[in-house]
């Protein structure tokens, strides 16, 4: 009977309760009301009982199977944490959580030696701030003039963006992913909910943290700014070096913008807020996506004096939504995911979000290429949701991975930019899928109420 009453609820699961305050990822100030959070959470022993995970596949990806499905350990007496991003380095997996459980189920780390058996070695990150989730974690190797080794950062939200605590991101040496060490915390405005998202890069013997801290704009009324550019050379010691100002960009300025509020040139009032940042793996140009003034790109070789470049723009009835992006074919090609969780709004095409893909040879005037959606971008009947909607990319030589929540993982041919082409699902059974990470020898996505998913090329392996 349980196992009916999951799927039936599966869709209407996808929505936090409203009497858990916790901050979200997508437009926290709209009207919809509608809030992801804490969602179905199973534990390994419900994961034995569902049914297999779907994998349709054909040419590069036709080999790739589940090798792995793990749920995080519960670290917090019997409260079960869930997980939100998923990220690889050097053999392990990092998991970031998010509010199930109350929260503060820090970073999980995954030996995948064996990657059919995932072992989970250590934790970190989760008892610095109280009442708050560490959705995103990025790892590098640095060599700065103060700190050689692994670089772990990780961001931290409040629950309650009004308590005593302050948000921003965690920096640890994981050097020894056994024995996490914690190095440092950069706080932002503390009444805002902290960092978002963020991305971990190196410039010559420097490493800097770019950042999307949603709202800082607007809830210190302009004292902050929603994109920072932290240096993080010594750990210890972050300093923020330059914040973008929307208002800086033609077309927004004081007079309609708010920190949050855009009233735009044909009539309509749309959201600005950063929501995730990226740059190409030299650290020469980052991607910031700032919902619906779209994906914007920087010049930040001199990370002190960034250069505005352009931005993708949005049809006047197409709702913005820029969530995430990735680059292919060198940082010549953009792709940006658009997490549109609404479907009918007035004035605007009747959707959830979906996939777009630019040509930014020219970074002043990206050039729209494609549009890719999938099977759940246009069943409006279903709602408010996030079931339908996409939600990150990750790019492998000429294939595209997109996570997609009860979509699972969708695979793309990219080969010709201009022309996507689907050829492949990974669908775990009531699956609900946040974040994908592509390495060379796997796959891994991870499962809000399911944990960690390991994908692997070769034969079918049972679970």
């Amino acid at each position: 009977m349980r196992d009916v009453v999951l799927k039936s609820t599966l869709a209407s699961a996808l929505v936090l309760s409203v009497a858990v305050p916790a901050v979200i990822a997508h437009d926290a100030l709209d009207e919809s009301g509608l809030q992801k959070g804490e969602r179905i959470v199973f534990s390994n022993e419900d994961l034995a009982t569902l049914g297999e995970a779907t994998n349709d596949g054909t040419g590069k990806v036709s080999s790739l199977n589940e090798a792995a499905s793990v749920q995080i350990q519960k670290i917090n007496g019997d409260a079960q944490n869930n997980t939100a991003d998923v990220y690889a380095h050097k053999g392990y997996a990092y998991l970031g959580t998010h509010t199930a459980g109350g929260a503060n189920g820090g970073v999980r780390i995954f030996d995948l030696k064996d990657p059919s058996n995932p072992e989970e070695i250590s934790y970190f990150a989760h008892d610095d701030v109280p009442g708050t989730w560490q959705e995103k974690v990025i790892v590098k190797s640095v060599n700065t003039a103060n700190f050689k080794g692994d670089l772990a950062v990780v961001s931290v939200q409040q629950r309650n963006r009004n308590a005593n605590t302050a948000g921003g991101f965690l920096l640890y040496d994981v050097t020894n992913p056994h024995e996490p060490q914690k190095l440092g915390f950069y706080e932002v405005y503390d009444n805002a909910a902290g960092t978002h998202e963020l991305y971990l890069a190196t410039q010559g013997n420097r490493a800097l943290v770019f950042t999307s801290n949603p709202y800082v704009d607007y809830y210190s009324h302009g004292e902050e700014k929603d994109f920072q550019i932290i240096d993080v050379s010594d750990p210890a010691n972050p300093e923020k070096l330059w914040e973008f100002d929307p208002r800086d960009v033609p077309g927004v300025d004081d007079s309609n913008f708010n920190g949050y509020h855009w009233n735009t040139p044909d009539g309509k009032t749309r959201a600005v807020f950063n929501h995730s940042v990226i740059t190409d793996n030299n650290a020469q140009y980052a991607y910031v996506s700032m919902w619906d003034l779209g994906t914007v790109i920087f010049d930040v070789r001199d990370p002190e004096n960034p250069v505005y470049l352009g931005r993708t723009d949005f049809a006047s009835d197409q709702q913005g939504a820029a969530h995430s992006a990735a680059l292919a074919r060198g940082g010549n090609i953009l792709i940006e995911t658009r997490e549109v969780y609404v479907p009918v709004r007035e004035g605007y095409e009747e959707s959830y979000g979906y996939t777009r893909i630019f040509d930014i040879k020219d970074k002043t005037n990206p050039k729209l290429l494609s549009e890719f959606k999938t099977d759940l971008t246009e069943k409006v009947e279903d709602g408010n949701t996030f079931a339908n909607t996409v939600h990150d990319p990750k790019v492998q030589g000429n294939t595209l991975y997109l996570s997609h929540y009860a979509g699972g993982v969708y695979m793309v041919d990219i080969s010709d930019p201009s022309n996507p082409v689907q050829i492949g699902q990974y669908s775990p059974d009531q699956g609900d899928v946040w974040g994908v990470f592509v390495d060379r020898n796997y796959v891994l996505a991870s499962d809000m109420g399911q944990g960690l998913k390991v994908l692997v090329r070769g034969n079918k392996q049972n679970k």
